[in-house]
């Protein structure tokens, strides 16, 4: 099985990820996983933090001449920001003088509940290991995944649908999705320039009013063929994986498979997707299989298995909950009532929760894909890989 974990804090020396599971064989190409991590930094609303890291994924373990050895595979991330933090959250038991309380907690973060939770006397520590700085090293393991998939010819990509109330007024393409993910300029990863801009101007909005705001991504699963993932158990359909996952994510409070939201609201002659045959040849070019979908609600999943079309599944992102206007809060100290600590932060974080998003998705899809296909090598898994495409293919 596909396993991943992070370790680190936000002020940490660094981020580590560790990622055991992958077959021997897979091609990692360093330059991909490090854009990857530069992905996520971009983005129109970022704060400070961003222009002190440049984030590099060193590779310690598990990668020899190029390629996966089949042992885990260890990373680090260094925090460029540590030599400003290395007297205040030292190792060892350093000067309590230096420390740097964080003495009222912010509504909306794990502040509170976290430090009711370890008995913290502030919320520092539990800012460290909550901050969405962790997502850096999820990126990096997703990098990973992603190399796994694309040798199957399997891709994952991500695109903005709203910011505020500005919102993508229309369909987008995959081609158009996929387009984004080689711009070297990154204002809000939106596929219409038009609608980016509307998008930008709700940021500019909380940048001038000390405010925040968030939105929705969307991130697209291309190329997997039907039949990845189970209904046989509640614990393994790739819907509730997917869900999870994503919902793992710092910040984000929803997550929606396909158009699972409006959906509600529909009658089902509406929603679902009538299923069609080609019978003459072997359909178009990169189909699976001679049935087909003209539409796409179910968002690529039914009964929690893939079912040919392309995986759709959103996140609904609130806004970052470090305001430069602090909302009411109350001091540990005094139990009297303040305003919230402010730490450094973004106001608009949605693309680059969408690029880490992305790396959720994949690491699931590359532990449904390892489940089904298997394989200790590269080349056993593309034998077994192509073997199942032939056989839905001839169905």
């Amino acid at each position: 099985m596909l396993r991943f974990s992070t370790a680190g804090e936000s002020h940490g020396e660094s981020l580590v990820a560790l990622v055991s599971g992958l077959p021997a064989g897979v091609p990692v190409d360093q330059a991909f996983l490090d854009r990857e991590l530069w992905r996520r930094q971009k983005g129109y609303g970022r704060g400070g933090r961003m222009r002190i890291e440049q984030d590099r994924a060193h590779i310690l373990s598990g990668v020899r001449h190029g390629n996966t050895i089949s042992s885990p595979i260890a990373m680090t991330i260094a925090n460029n920001d540590w030599k400003n933090w290395e007297e205040i959250l030292p190792v060892e038991t350093g000067d309590p003088a230096k420390h740097k309380a964080v003495a009222s907690p912010r509504p909306g973060h794990a502040d509170l509940a976290g430090s009711l939770k370890y008995d913290f006397p502030d919320a520092r520590y539990v800012l460290e290991r909550a901050s969405a700085r962790e997502s850096a090293a999820r990126v990096a393991c997703g990098a990973i995944a992603k190399m796994l998939l694309r040798t199957l010819g399997v891709e994952v990509a991500s695109h903005v649908i709203r910011v505020g109330k500005a919102e993508l007024s229309h369909p987008a393409t995959w081609e158009e999705i996929a387009a984004l993910q080689s711009k070297d300029e990154v204002l809000l990863n939106c596929v219409d320039p038009d609608d980016e801009l509307k998008m930008k101007a709700e940021v500019d909005v909380v940048l001038r009013t000390g405010d925040t705001v968030g939105g929705v991504f969307e991130v697209v699963v291309h190329g997997l063929p039907p039949g990845v993932g189970t209904h046989a158990n509640w614990d393994e359909r790739m819907d509730g994986l997917l869900a999870q996952s994503v919902m793992s994510l710092q910040a984000v409070k929803a997550v929606e498979i396909g158009r699972g939201v409006t959906a509600a609201e529909s009658f089902g002659s509406a929603v679902h997707d009538a299923i069609g045959y080609d019978n003459a040849g072997d359909g178009k070019d990169g189909d699976f299989t001679k049935f087909s979908r003209e539409r796409n609600n179910a968002g690529g999943i039914e009964g929690g298995i893939s079912n040919g079309e392309d995986i759709v599944v959103r996140g609904y992102l609130k806004p970052i909950s470090t305001l430069r206007r602090p909302l009411a809060s109350v001091s540990f100290a005094t139990r009297e009532p303040v305003k919230a600590a402010y730490e450094r932060s973004d106001v608009c974080v949605v693309p680059a929760a969408g690029v880490a998003a992305e790396s959720m998705v994949a690491l699931t899809i590359a532990r449904l894909v390892i489940d089904k296909f298997g394989g200790d090598s590269l080349r056993e898994m593309e034998r077994n890989y192509t073997g199942y495409c032939d056989q839905i293919r001839a169905y």
